[in-house]
């Protein structure tokens, strides 16, 4: 007889492994652009790629690592009702916290972006329009992504999905905790600018 945890418990596993392929290292291993962890801020993420003068790279990052977050939600919700936030929420932990990286992951915007678009796209509009209006209006990367994460709970509320609320505040939240360092910049009035000499933000 089968444990009633035991797919619960593999979809939560799934969803965090999945979450954790870090495709900005992989590309830019692949690709001859050097250890992405040795350039820039040493972040996984997009932001730290474009460093590299590969903007290619970037976007592919950027939309893989989106993706990541969609497949988890779609998976999750196939195997689990109701597994999709669950799934959705550990592809975001395993992003930020990649255990084949030593927990030193990205600072997930990409990737709670796909999970928010996956489980109400509504909401996911949402934060691509904050955080796009907000990236191009101040030129600060962490601005946007901050701004962005900010707004889904509020979304998720506004739209009446009262149930996604707090897996989408908690992704906000560990998403700010990640940005803790930018926000220490931001106070200081040293936070670089995306165009500036000395690159994007530290994202």
């Amino acid at each position: 007889m089968t444990s009633p945890w035991l797919l619960p418990a593999f979809v939560l596993l799934l969803g965090y492994l999945l979450g954790s392929i870090p495709f900005g290292l992989l590309l830019t291993r692949f690709t001859g652009a050097g250890d992405l962890r040795q350039i820039g801020s040493g972040n996984i993420g997009a932001t730290n790629v474009l460093r590299t003068g590969r903007k290619g790279l970037a976007a592919a990052t950027l939309l893989l690592d989106l993706l990541k977050g969609v497949a988890a939600v779609l998976i999750g919700a196939a195997l689990v009702d109701g597994g999709g936030p669950m799934a959705g929420a550990m592809a975001f932990i395993g992003h930020c916290y990649p255990v084949w990286l030593r927990f030193a992951g990205g600072k997930g915007v990409a990737t709670m972006m796909g999970v928010v678009t996956a489980l109400c796209w509504p909401a996911g509009i949402i934060f691509a329009l904050v955080w796009l209006g907000m990236l191009f209006g101040t030129k600060w990367s962490s601005v946007g992504g901050m701004s962005a994460a900010i707004s889904a709970p509020v979304a998720m509320w506004a739209f009446g999905r009262l149930d996604l609320v707090p897996v989408s505040l908690a992704m906000a939240l560990i998403l700010l905790w990640r940005h803790r360092a930018n926000i220490a910049r931001l106070t200081k009035g040293e936070e670089p600018k995306i165009g500036k000499a000395k690159g994007a933000s530290p994202e």
